[in-house]
């Protein structure tokens, strides 16, 4: 099977790049959304990330455009015609137990399915569908377009040649194709940075110094172009939340959990809010003396 048709289930923050990313690589991309609305603003926000980044044009922009056929809240619309779905939904385990119910009910038998979850590894959501052997993991970072990493992984039951099938359209999404040999929390990358990111928050949370602080630090003493708040906002905080909240055990971790949710419930969410720990789009770390104050 040559994957043509693929279907984003959740524009979040993710979802919508991973859209935009496949159909301006000539994919036909179908969109499914509870809000598609929502989804449309997110699509619509990416224009000048690309043509800042990638110095696409307008008329570039809109031809990945026309290649999103639907945007929409429809199941049968959405999966019809799907022969790679990439589910980006929340990560909540009751929400993408309810979607794959769904899901496994419209979509044809013949289609792949593909997780982007951060949170959960191929074993624990592989029950939740109708086709072991076609259900795989397919992990981005965020602004793909510019950290273009694809991680895969598959479940004890995944066909080899589904495998290969996705790698194929990740190259095709211009995507460097990393494939796990197993599965593992946070894939590579994750696995990496979260303990990283965390450090940071933790050095946040006790009162150790502000994130501004924290980043000098760490870029001076280590010639990194970025700290660690710099990357959350770039990630967004939404999503570092998510992680950080599914393993927040001590009241010390709680409670940084909850700083991030005050801050993500006030609209500070990182870039895409225009505000995170820094305020965009001029953040003070384009200050040229950001490292010498």
């Amino acid at each position: 099977m040559s994957i043509k048709n693929v279907t984003i289930a959740g524009a979040g923050t993710l979802g919508s790049q991973i859209a935009y990313q496949s159909a301006l690589c000539g994919y036909q991309v179908r969109i499914w959304n509870p809000h598609p609305e929502r989804a449309e603003k997110r699509i619509a926000a990416l224009r000048p990330f690309y043509k800042h980044d990638l110095k696409l044009t307008d008329e570039q922009f809109d031809a990945g455009l026309k290649n999103i056929v639907s945007i929409t809240n429809d199941w049968e619309t959405s999966f019809k015609d799907a022969d790679l779905v990439i589910e980006a939904v929340p990560e909540n385990l009751d929400m993408k137990k309810d979607f794959y119910a769904q899901l496994c009910s419209v979509l044809p038998k013949e289609a792949i399915i593909a997780s982007n979850s951060s949170t959960y590894v191929p074993s624990q959501l592989v029950q939740l569908v109708d086709r072991p052997e076609k259900f795989l993991h397919l992990h981005f970072a965020n602004h793909i377009w510019v950290f273009n990493t694809a991680e895969i992984v598959g479940n004890a039951k995944t066909d080899p040649a589904v495998i290969q099938e996705v790698v194929a359209f990740a190259k095709g999404i211009k995507m460097l194709p990393i494939v796990l040999k197993k599965e593992q929390h946070g894939y590579i990358m994750n696995a990496l940075s979260v303990p990283f990111l965390n450090a940071a928050l933790g050095l946040w949370g006790k009162g150790v110094a502000d994130p501004i602080t924290i980043d000098k630090d760490w870029m001076n003493s280590t010639g990194s172009p970025m700290g660690p708040f710099m990357s959350m906002d770039v990630i967004g905080l939404r999503t570092v939340w998510a992680i950080f909240s599914s393993h927040a055990d001590t009241p010390e971790q709680k409670a940084i959990a909850d700083k991030l949710k005050a801050m993500i419930d006030a609209g500070h969410y990182g870039v895409e809010a225009g505000e995170g720990f820094y305020t965009y789009p001029h953040p003070a770390y384009e200050d040229p003396n950001f490292l010498k104050e």
